[in-house]
């Protein structure tokens, strides 16, 4: 594994004059531009959004007519909380029937094809309400209106050359709209739609007479939820979202299904943090969708009973414990293939290109993205789509846009791939299986050239050494709650000089410290799957680390979550 370049965002010592936690906080804010997020009160207005006066005719006269509303999600964790938002919000804004479809990856693959519009029209539904997908569905919908079914699209990926025909498109990242958070999640895009609806209905005398109106802000767990388990960038207005909606499952006031997810994985909800939900809830509401039916992560995400709720996040955490093993075994094949690959070629290539004919395409991302993190380089895992096809899930680095990087190699050689689709940082693919060698040559050829000039090797950003008397519990909390940290507002990193005291293995995977900082005193520190950097534990190295709060029955202590250790 190669060691990262350690660059420093602060500085020598940004820190030597900080003497409390609040000071840290502060400082941490201003070396990333940023602030404590503001309230709900200074989110960007609605109105910027193109296609929401269409999208709100088209709700309105839906939910006067009593009109039965079908939401077509997808089958992640951003498309499952963004259809259960939309299936409790219309609901909650007085439309008469509302259900969900969740398309299974392994019979129809991405988004609102042809076949999903069949299968939705078979459900008898008056309007198709996508959610986290449409906006490349061109002949999906199409196909939709063929049928007399009327679609709205809500998206935040980008779109084609060609738009969708629907009734309505609402998507920051569509040709005209002067939205200016270009980085909402499909969730939160579900949510300014619900707002803008409820504002719409409010205006037409819609509440009242036994109607209430509702209040939406009970659902920003789910777009909590959704937001940061997409790892979208977390702008001013996403953390504000964010934010809001940890702030509420903190106080207990979140949904059964969230408040079981976390606790199913061990966590507190009332100390829930970013991290909690991108690490803990996210993965399990996603292995659903990779290995059988995301339908049973939105029932969870549905329910207003505890109990079910509670049942259903235990079969979620069931279904993640066995993504966990395939994917294990899958890694281990993985590396397998990039020894030999090593070995073969005398160096690896610019990007890599791995399969297995046994390999589950549920779980070939997560497998991708542990090989670049120890490699750093783009990897594309492929596994057998069933169909003649191969289905490769792609995961790059920071300098590569890698959907890019494979329209390149479809323009260069058209007919190669079957088609594709993707964001600068993951992507998705289908080809022939006599197109993977062409195909894999023609990639690392083309990433070699995309990445000339570009640092090779990973690059660490660190806010600077830790002064002793910082490394504390106090401080764990601070930086835990103190958030939320994720894409483009990242969480406090810190790195400095330590004697190593004690060194062991635990779980035969994680390294386990014991350290002393230079200005005395000992903290405790562990480094998950980073076993094989025992050898460098000794005498003064050099670490690069998170604090965070060890919660070991009922005792909490401060910790360091190590990321790197490099000898001095």
């Amino acid at each position: 594994m190669t060691q990262p370049q350690i660059r420093r965002r602060g500085g020598d010592a940004p820190f030597v004059d900080v003497h409390s936690p609040a000071e840290l906080l502060a400082r941490l804010y201003a070396l990333r531009s940023g602030e404590a997020p503001p309230g709900l009160g200074a989110l960007a207005a609605f109105a910027a959004l193109r296609g929401l006066d269409a999208a709100l005719d088209t709700l309105e006269a839906a939910l006067r007519d009593g009109a039965h509303l079908l939401v077509v999600g997808d089958y992640d964790a951003d498309g499952a909380t963004g259809t259960a938002l939309a299936v409790r919000g219309l609901r909650a804004l007085g439309a008469a029937r509302v259900s969900y479809l969740i398309p299974s990856r392994f019979d129809f693959g991405y988004g609102l094809s042809p076949a999903v519009a069949e299968a939705a029209h078979a459900l008898g539904p008056d309007l198709l309400i996508t959610v986290d997908n449409g906006i490349s569905s061109v002949e999906g919908v199409a196909r939709a209106r063929s049928l007399g079914l009327a679609v709205l699209v809500t998206d935040h990926h980008l779109p084609g050359e060609r738009l969708p025909e629907a009734a309505a498109i609402v998507n920051p990242n569509q040709p005209g709209c002067d939205f200016p958070s270009k980085d909402l999640a499909g969730v939160g895009v579900v949510f300014y739609l619900l707002m803008a609806l409820r504002a719409r209905l409010r205006e037409r005398g819609w509440f009242g007479a036994g109607r209430a109106e509702p209040n939406l802000a009970t659902l920003l767990d789910l777009v909590a939820l959704g937001t940061v388990a997409d790892v979208v960038t977390l702008d001013r207005n996403n953390r504000i979202l964010v934010e809001q909606g940890l702030r509420r499952i903190r106080a207990g006031h979140c949904g059964p299904g969230v408040r079981a997810l976390l606790r199913v994985a061990g966590r507190d909800p009332m100390r829930a943090s970013a991290t909690d939900l991108a690490f803990a809830a996210a993965p399990r509401l996603n292995a659903a969708g990779r290995l059988e039916d995301m339908s049973v992560g939105v029932e969870c995400l549905l329910s207003d009973d505890a109990e079910r709720a509670n049942a259903l996040a235990q079969q979620l955490d069931a279904i993640n414990r066995r993504r966990r093993e395939i994917e294990g075994e899958m890694k281990a094949q993985a590396e397998t293939a990039v020894q030999a690959l090593d070995l073969a070629e005398e160096g690896l290539p610019a990007a890599l290109c791995l399969y297995g004919a046994d390999w589950h395409q549920g779980v070939s991302g997560i497998v991708a993205a542990r090989i670049r993190e120890r490699y750093h380089r783009p990897v594309i895992a492929f596994a057998d789509g069933g169909d003649g096809l191969l289905r490769g899930s792609a995961r790059s680095i920071d300098g590569l846009h890698v959907r890019d990087a494979i329209d390149r190699v479809d323009r260069a050689e058209p007919g190669l791939i079957a088609r594709f689709g993707g964001h600068a940082m993951a992507a998705g693919l289908s080809l022939r299986a006599e197109a993977f060698e062409p195909f894999r040559a023609r990639f690392a050829a083309v990433v070699e050239e995309m990445l000339e000039g570009v640092a090779s090797g990973p690059e660490l950003v660190s806010d600077g050494p830790l002064p002793a008397r910082l490394l504390t519990l106090e401080t764990a909390e601070t930086l835990r709650l103190g958030g939320p940290w994720g894409k483009g507002f990242p969480e406090p990193r810190f790195d400095g000089e330590f004697e190593v005291l004690q060194a062991r293995l635990v779980g035969e995977r994680h390294l386990k410290l014991r350290v002393a900082p230079p200005e005395g005193g000992s903290i405790e520190a562990i480094g998950f799957d980073l076993a094989e950097q025992l050898t460098l534990a000794h005498g003064r190295v050099r670490l690069a680390y998170r604090l965070d709060v060890n919660d070991y029955r009922g005792r909490r202590s401060p910790q360091l979550i190590l990321e790197s250790v490099q000898p001095i």
